[in-house]
């Protein structure tokens, strides 16, 4: 039986359909990305299975038990981080995890190891004693992760946990994320893709309200009609030009030139193998060819086709999780 079960769940607000008939279930240990462009729902979704909204159709079922019949129950198994991450800047770091340990009902000796639990867990020993409004942005999510996970919770809901951070800043999150993970189920939505396939098992994204895609990462990104990519390096003269003249490419993106080398990424309009017309090009052209190799797809190039302006919802490549 799946940990968490969503089962055409429908939600609408003042006649428009921001849910529209969603099903997926996630099983216990998957670290699972949530995606979409704004409006597609995800946020929405969350907050279904958090019990913030009630879904207007459909089931969202919590170890088999529909959460409209489990109530508090299930909010005792569930950790949430928002968006919007919502603190009490007044408050010392120490006194904001006892008030949300007493909010969660945890009580003596179980609040403390539980606090004491949440803070090593995020690293939050440096700054335990100072005003949160003192705290960097990194260290606030890390407050919001510790509150989250504060009742140990079966399922860890992360609304865009990095978002407003700074390269290193995302970096510390990530590597928090990962190793919650390893210890409870995490369903994560962000709009930074790279965090995905470092962090995720699988992936789901979602376009106007509904599934498009379902599975593991490299499997979907593999099934990217435009993920195959040649990455080349070439010091020779025109080199943007007549890699984009080439038959079968469908753009040519350069990613750097320096000391007469360009670095470029082409991308195949088909399944036809480029490497070897860029190394006849090569040739011709009389160009020094310092690298030619092919990669699977690109996860950018996976959201593009399935939620740019002319993706259909659902694709029939949508790929149930195993």
């Amino acid at each position: 039986m799946s940990l968490l079960s969503l089962e055409r769940v429908t939600k609408r607000f003042d006649g428009i359909t921001a849910v529209d008939g969603v099903s997926f279930d996630v099983d216990r240990g998957q670290v699972v990305g949530f995606l979409g462009p704004n409006g597609a729902g995800k946020s929405t979704t969350m907050r279904m299975i958090t019990q913030i909204f009630e879904p207007d159709e459909g089931a969202i079922r919590l170890d088999g038990v529909p959460l409209a019949d489990a109530g508090r129950e299930a909010k005792r198994r569930i950790g949430f981080l928002p968006e919007n991450n919502p603190l009490y800047g007044d408050m010392l770091v120490a006194e904001y995890l006892e008030f949300m340990g007493r909010l969660r009902e945890l009580a003596g000796l179980e609040r403390r190891r539980a606090i004491d639990e949440a803070v090593s867990s995020t690293g939050l020993e440096p700054v335990f004693n100072r005003p949160i409004g003192e705290l960097s942005k990194g260290y606030k999510q890390r407050v919001g992760l510790a509150a989250a996970i504060l009742h140990r919770p079966d399922l860890l809901i992360l609304d865009e946990p990095t978002e407003g951070l700074d390269p290193n800043q995302r970096v510390e999150i990530r590597h928090l994320i990962e190793r919650l993970g390893r210890e409870r189920t995490v369903m994560l939505s962000t709009h930074v893709l790279p965090e995905v396939q470092h962090t995720c098992s699988r992936l789901l994204i979602i376009n106007r309200g509904k599934v498009v895609a379902d599975g593991s990462v490299d499997t979907l990104v593999t099934r990217a009609t435009a993920g195959v990519r040649v990455e080349v390096e070439v010091a020779g003269a025109n080199v943007e030009a007549r890699l984009a003249s080439l038959d079968g490419v469908r753009d040519v993106e350069v990613q750097g030139a320096a000391d007469g080398r360009v670095r470029a990424s082409v991308a195949a309009s088909g399944d036809g193998d480029l490497r070897p017309r860029i190394f006849e090009m090569a040739k011709r052209e009389n160009w020094t060819l310092y690298e030619l190799h092919q990669e699977t797809g690109r996860l950018e190039d996976l959201f593009r086709q399935l939620t740019g302006a002319g993706a259909d919802a659902p694709v029939a490549a949508t790929e149930a999780a195993a």
